[in-house]
């Protein structure tokens, strides 16, 4: 038996046989104790980082912070509410007099001080206009399909149906009207068929809402692929994910957004495979994504890190305490200034040489912490740095590519819409769901982008499949222009 750091080689052979056993399974037992105290305390830092996790150092949403939690209010301005001096403001533009539906003329008969007779015209009459919706009575159209039988050889024949005339109940107006409060407002089956009776006057079942959504799931099916194919030409593309439920399934949410072009998908994958989808293998621009893993395939010269995201790692390693408080102090204020000068850069108030001058030194500091954060002593936060550290280049593809963000907000707050849609349904019950969820989503977010009317395209599409022609295309008119040249 090994001699006892705590007692010299001679005391320890002057110890009898019994007492070197016991103090050695004291030993073992202190040893043993040892390992649980440490466990433990690893298990209780891992448990009060959870308790303590929030929206400003997790990817938590800020409806999940407790209300005692307290957030950072920013200094009074000691303005008051409202437009400042020397705001434009908004205001409704009137309606050109040659398209009023009617003018009303206010002429007084006689002097308000003396009650003699006035007549004349007004050069500038003070213009007051109101709008009004017309009472709203669906119009109902009933076809008499005869059939004649021939007199000379018997033959029967039926007239045949004209061209652009719906088989089913319902016109392009009324898919339309379901598939924008379903797929753009993300009414409910239930509430829509309420909206479609009480506001239109026209009755729907919910099974007969399901229908019409599957009708105009296959009008958009073209416009949708060919806005997909468009995504990996583009010089950069923006992929999110987010949870979602297909029936008893999980699945994910997916979306790449360029800057005219918002395509989504629905898959029950959250691995690399659905970006490879998104992104096909043309694609050779610059990817800006947050540092989950199913992205790392790409190489990371081409690739920007969201520093949103970034800035919650910077105050998770800050609220660890010991060493990584101080690291993720000093990251946290490295990554305040950078983002003052970038808004600085995007108000035009700073030229874009100079902010990557100003990023040299602040780039080397960041770097700089993250390899103090890989060796602090804490596990958490050493893990964070190294991998941080691993893609350091896609930290910085923003101070030299124009055109890259430094965040992936745009995906952000494209895909709210789904998260919205996914606490208000819980997701889709089959695939013909799912599939309703892409196309009108692909549809909405584009279409807000090239600021185009949601319901005169979904109209649009409608009545060109009655016709036998292709839908309109979701692609901006430039695009159009070339690609039918090509």
């Amino acid at each position: 038996m090994e001699t006892p750091a705590a007692l010299t080689p001679d005391i320890w052979e002057r110890t009898p046989p019994e007492a070197q056993a016991y103090i050695g399974t004291l030993e073992a037992r202190l040893s043993a104790l040892e390992a649980s105290v440490q466990a433990l305390r690893e298990q209780n830092g891992a448990l009060q980082e959870r308790l303590n996790q929030t929206s400003r150092n997790s990817s938590r949403p800020p409806s999940s912070d407790p209300p005692h939690h307290p957030r950072p209010r920013r200094a009074r301005s000691g303005r008051r509410r409202g437009g400042q001096p020397g705001h434009a403001g908004h205001t409704r533009t009137l309606v050109p007099v040659e398209e009023v539906d009617e003018v009303v003329v206010l002429k007084p008969d006689c002097c308000s001080g003396c009650q003699a007779p006035l007549w004349g015209e007004d050069a500038r009459p003070f213009r007051h206009q109101v709008i009004e919706i017309p009472p709203i009575q669906p119009v109902v159209t009933e076809y008499q399909w005869h059939q004649l039988t021939c007199p000379t050889c018997g033959e029967t024949t039926r007239a045949p149906w004209p061209k652009g005339v719906p088989s089913g109940t319902y016109g392009p107006r009324v898919h339309a009207m379901v598939a924008l409060c379903s797929g753009s407002y993300r009414l409910s089956k239930r509430t829509t068929a309420q909206v479609m009776e009480d506001v239109f006057r026209v009755p729907m079942s919910v099974g007969t809402i399901s229908q019409s959504e599957k009708a105009t799931t296959e009008v958009l099916a073209a416009p949708v692929e060919e806005a997909r194919a468009y995504v990996p030409e583009q010089p950069v593309a923006h992929l999110d994910e987010t949870s979602w439920r297909e029936g008893v399934k999980r699945a994910w949410l997916w979306v790449a957004v360029t800057r005219l072009v918002t395509v989504f998908v629905v898959r029950q994958s959250r691995g690399g495979q659905v970006a490879h989808e998104l992104l096909g293998k043309r694609f050779t621009g610059i990817l800006v994504t947050d540092r989950y893993s199913a992205y790392n395939w790409y190489a990371v010269r081409w690739r920007q890190l969201c520093w949103s995201h970034l800035l919650r790692d910077f105050e998770a390693i800050r609220g660890r305490g010991g060493p990584s408080e101080a690291i993720g102090e000093a990251l946290l204020e490295q990554a305040h200034q950078m983002f003052t000068w970038w808004h600085r850069v995007c108000a035009g108030t700073l030229a874009r040489s100079t902010f990557r001058s100003y990023m040299t030194p602040l780039r080397r500091e960041v770097e700089r912490l993250l390899k103090a954060g890989s060796q602090c002593g804490v596990a958490k936060t050493e893990g964070t740095c190294r991998e941080i550290l691993k893609r350091r280049e896609a930290l910085w593809t923003f101070v030299q590519v124009e055109g890259v963000e430094p965040t992936n907000n745009m995906a952000e707050r494209a895909i709210r819409p789904g998260v919205q849609w996914r606490k208000g349904s819980f997701g889709t019950q089959s695939e013909d769901g799912s599939r309703f969820v892409e196309s009108m989503m692909t549809v909405v977010a584009t279409l807000k982008q090239q600021k185009r009317n949601v319901l005169d395209y979904l109209i649009a599409a409608h009545e060109a499949a009655l016709r036998g022609e292709a839908a309109p295309s979701l692609l901006p008119a430039s695009d159009q222009k070339s690609q039918t040249a090509a």
